[in-house]
C-alpha cells in the first residue's frame, strides 16, 4: 500500500490506500467484480487458513477495491483502521451489535439520525439492551444517564437540522475512566473539519453516501478506530453481510481524491449562504455552526476547522408559503441527502417527518416553517440568487 505518513491531506486522499504499481499498470485501483477468488493450488488455501496468505477468498469477506478506499478513509481520518459498509445505517447497526450483548445500556442523544434513533429505541429492546435518550449537549444529563452496565455512549456532531455541536473534550472528561465506548457520527463534520479521535472519542462512523463519495451515486457507511476495536466489527460484518460492492467501493475512491477541495468549497459556500440567509426579510432563523449567533459557536471554532455545507433556516410556519417557494426553486433540487456536488433542500416536516404525528414532531423541533439547505459546490452567488428569487416571489 502506499505509504503516505506525514504528506498532506490531499496528497493521502489521493494516494493512501492504493498500490501505486498494481498488476496491470493502470493509475486507478481496478474494480475487481467478482463474487470469489481462485486459488492456483490446495497450498495457496492451506497458505490462507493459517493466516500466511495476504489475499481474498470470498467477496463477502473483502475485495481488493474495498481494501484500498478503506486505507484512504483511515489515512484521512488519522485511524489505525476503517472497515466500509453497504451504507451509513449498516455501518451503526453492525457496529451495535457487534460490540452490544443482552443486559447492557445504551445512552445516545435526543437529535441524533431519526433511523438511528428508531434503531436503537426499538430493535436493540428485542435483544435485552436498554437505551436511555438524553438531551443534546446537556452534559449533566449525560452523566446522571451512566449506568453500570452502561457500554456505549453515541452522539453526533454537528447533529441534524440544528447542527448543534458536541464539545468532544468536555465530553471526554465524563467517560475518563469508564469501560464505556464513545462513538460519534461525524457525517456532517467529515474529516476534514473534525476529527473526535483527538479528543478521545473511541469510535467515529461516517455515512460516506455524503461528503466523502460527494458525487450522489452512491451508498456506503464506515467505522474508523484501532484494530482491536474494528476486528469485532469486520467479523460480525462477515456474518451479517452488510458488504460494500466493487463498483461502490471505486466510485467512493474516486470521490475521496477531490475531497479536500470539495469540502473547502462546501465551507465557503455555506458561510457565505447563511450570512446571507440571516439578513433576509423573510428568514426568522438561521442555524450554522460558522455565525455568532448559534448557540455553539464558540464550541465550533475551537474544534472544527469549517462548518460544512448544510444550513437550516426558517420560515414562517405557513405549509402552503414553504411548498411555494420550493416550487420556484429553478436549480437547487428539492432532496434529502446532502454532501454532494448538486446543492439540495428538504423541508423535514413534509420528507423525513411525513409519518409523524404533528404535535410530536413540533415538539422534536420539526416546525412548519423548518427548512435545511445543503449547499453544493456551485456558484455561491448563483446559489444566493435562486434562493433569493424563490423567497421573495413565494
Amino acid at each position: 500500500m502506499q505509504e503516505c505518513k506525514g504528506m498532506g491531506f490531499s496528497t493521502k486522499a489521493v494516494h493512501a490506500g492504493e498500490i501505486r504499481y498494481n498488476e496491470y499498470g493502470s493509475i486507478t485501483t481496478p474494480i475487481v467484480q467478482t463474487s470469489t477468488f481462485i486459488f492456483k493450488n490446495i497450498a495457496e488455501i492451506q497458505q490462507l487458513a493459517e493466516g500466511k496468505a495476504g489475499r481474498f477468498e470470498y467477496g463477502r469477506y473483502g475485495h481488493p477495491t474495498q481494501l484500498a478506499a478503506e486505507g484512504k478513509l483511515a489515512a484521512i481520518e488519522g485511524a489505525e483502521d476503517a472497515v466500509l459498509f453497504s451504507s451509513g445505517m449498516s455501518a451503526i447497526t453492525t457496529s451495535m451489535f457487534a460490540l452490544l450483548k443482552a443486559g447492557d445500556h445504551i445512552i445516545i442523544t435526543d437529535d441524533a439520525y431519526k433511523r438511528t434513533l428508531d434503531f436503537s429505541k426499538t430493535c436493540l429492546d428485542r435483544f435485552d439492551i436498554e437505551c436511555t435518550v438524553v438531551k443534546m449537549c446537556d452534559y449533566e444529563a449525560i452523566e446522571r444517564a451512566i449506568k453500570p452496565n452502561t457500554r456505549i455512549f453515541f452522539s453526533e456532531s454537528p447533529t441534524n437540522p440544528y447542527l448543534n455541536i458536541m464539545d468532544l473534550e468536555r465530553l471526554m472528561k465524563i467517560f475518563k475512566g469508564r469501560d464505556i465506548l464513545v462513538i460519534s457520527d461525524s457525517t456532517f463534520a467529515t474529516p476534514y473539519n473534525q476529527r473526535p479521535l483527538e479528543y478521545g472519542v473511541h469510535i467515529v462512523i461516517h455515512s460516506c453516501t455524503k461528503y466523502l463519495g460527494g458525487h450522489n451515486d452512491l451508498l456506503s457507511g464506515v467505522v474508523l478506530s484501532k484494530k482491536e476495536l474494528t476486528d469485532p466489527i469486520r467479523e460480525y460484518l462477515k456474518i451479517t453481510g452488510g458488504v460494500i460492492d466493487p463498483h461502490s467501493s471505486y466510485l467512493l475512491i474516486r470521490g475521496l481524491k477531490t475531497f479536500e477541495l470539495r469540502i473547502k468549497r462546501h465551507n465557503a459556500n455555506g458561510q457565505k449562504i447563511a450570512e446571507y440567509l440571516e439578513k433576509h426579510p423573510k428568514v426568522e432563523r438561521v442555524y450554522y455552526p460558522g455565525l455568532p449567533s448559534h448557540p455553539h459557536y464558540d464550541v465550533a471554532k475551537s474544534q472544527m476547522a469549517g462548518f460544512g455545507g448544510v444550513v437550516t433556516f426558517k420560515v414562517r410556519d405557513d405549509v402552503e408559503y414553504v411548498l411555494k417557494f420550493l416550487s420556484r426553486l429553478k436549480f437547487v433540487n428539492i432532496g434529502p441527502s446532502l454532501g454532494g456536488v448538486e446543492s439540495l433542500i428538504t423541508h423535514p416536516a413534509s420528507v423525513s417527518y411525513y409519518s409523524v404525528p404533528r404535535q410530536e414532531r413540533i415538539a422534536l423541533g420539526i416546525t412548519d416553517g423548518l427548512i435545511r439547505l445543503a449547499v453544493g459546490v456551485e456558484n455561491a452567488r448563483d446559489i444566493i440568487n435562486d434562493i433569493d428569487q424563490a423567497l421573495r416571489f413565494a
